[in-house]
């Protein structure tokens, strides 16, 4: 990776405060981060290997939005809105499938390619003639990279996919996740916060040698955080082969082959690349893996992800890919019981704010984004919810 295009140094005096607690209480306040934060954002749908062939599709709901996300006759990625233009029905109702050569709304019958334009209407002589551009599939911003899906609702202060991750090209280009297959289905899970918890606890290693103890164990000597930099944040750790403390950690440094198609600095690493607001896209020797949260409510999140293998993989790669997950399902459960400690504590009168330590500026660079982003949240005290988009949108403007 060219650091030198990324100022990555904790400054010797900053602001250690985060967001004031009522950020992560208030409604009026996520609709405008739906919007904002989420719809103008990227935001990783899949791999392209979930929709490996003509006509095999996958959809996903999103603060609001509905998206599919299709593969063409010709082969190209596509994504649309799931919505049928003649009544406004889900085109398709699960989160993954596949249709022959064309999409049939369940609702009326009405027809589209799977280039996204109409094929026909059912009973066509009760209408007009219809054009079939005119009346195709709303189209949603659309970019693969290095295997990833991103997808876009809406406009928004980011350039493409392609210069965002400029800095982590050619990193991630030695892992080939172009090339990589499911290890199992996308994966979801509700959890009863807000999603910024969900993305305090992760933007900092702070926490990993106390809670964490597989982690710790595994590459707590070498783990280290970099900032959010325009947008992307890197975390890097190398494994130690004499680890073993616990049981999934001893057997996985015990197992693992070298992956000799790495880089030898990369052989033993565990990295994670974080796109602001929500996603991180994280390696190690044998996988690939992406995972982010959605919010369905105020305090409540979404969580999503999928895992990516080599299609062609030893006994030896099997094992330790099986140990890596049991390693990440431990720490996903410990960093969930820590979102919800400190999410209930954002509703306490005693709660002062965060006061965070030269470890944490990941979490205060992440702020800084959103508050570039949604400048009303650089406010102590909260203003009126009837008047919080007012409010913004005059910070915005000022």
């Amino acid at each position: 990776m060219n650091e030198m295009i990324r100022d990555i140094s904790v400054p010797n005096d900053w602001d250690r405060s985060g967001l004031p607690g009522w950020c992560y209480h208030s409604p009026a306040l996520l609709e405008l981060e739906k919007q904002h934060v989420f719809r103008e954002h990227w935001q990783i749908a899949c791999h392209v290997s979930d929709i490996p062939e003509p006509g095999n599709y996958l959809a996903m709901d999103v603060v609001g939005e509905r998206a599919l996300i299709l593969r063409g006759q010709d082969g190209t990625v596509r994504a649309f809105h799931n919505i049928c233009r003649h009544r406004g029905s889900r085109l398709v109702a699960d989160e993954k499938g596949s249709c022959r050569n064309a999409l049939v709304c369940p609702f009326h019958g009405w027809v589209y390619n799977l280039d996204g334009t109409l094929r026909g209407a059912a009973r066509p002589r009760s209408f007009p003639p219809l054009d079939k551009n005119e009346f195709a599939l709303k189209t949603l911003e659309c970019e693969v990279w290095q295997g990833f899906v991103f997808i876009r609702f809406a406009p928004g202060p980011q350039p493409s996919v392609v210069e965002l991750m400029k800095p982590f090209e050619e990193e991630l280009a030695h892992y080939r996740t172009e090339e990589m297959i499911p290890a199992g289905e996308i994966w979801t899970q509700e959890t009863p916060v807000n999603w910024k918890s969900v993305r305090d606890v992760d933007n900092e290693g702070y926490h990993v040698a106390m809670a964490h103890p597989a982690l710790q164990d595994l590459y707590g000597s070498t783990y280290y955080d970099e900032p959010f930099v325009d947008g992307l944040c890197r975390s890097f750790a190398t494994y130690n082969p004499h680890a073993g403390r616990r049981w999934s950690v001893r057997n996985y440094v015990k197992i693992s082959p070298e992956n000799h198609a790495l880089p030898e600095r990369l052989r033993k690493a565990w990295i994670y690349f974080g796109l602001f607001p929500n996603a991180v896209i994280a390696v190690t020797p044998e996988t690939v893996q992406f995972y982010q949260e959605f919010p369905l409510g105020v305090g409540r999140t979404l969580l999503r992800g999928g895992i990516y293998r080599y299609r062609q993989e030893e006994r030896a790669h099997r094992l330790a890919r099986y140990l890596a997950f049991r390693i990440d399902r431990d720490t996903q459960a410990e960093d969930v019981q820590l979102t919800v400690w400190s999410n209930e504590a954002m509703t306490s009168n005693a709660f002062a704010g965060f006061y965070l330590s030269d470890l944490e500026y990941g979490v205060r660079t992440h702020h800084d984004h959103l508050r570039k982003v949604l400048p009303v949240v650089t406010l102590k005290d909260a203003p009126e919810e009837k008047a919080m988009a007012e409010v913004n949108a005059g910070l915005r403007q000022g």
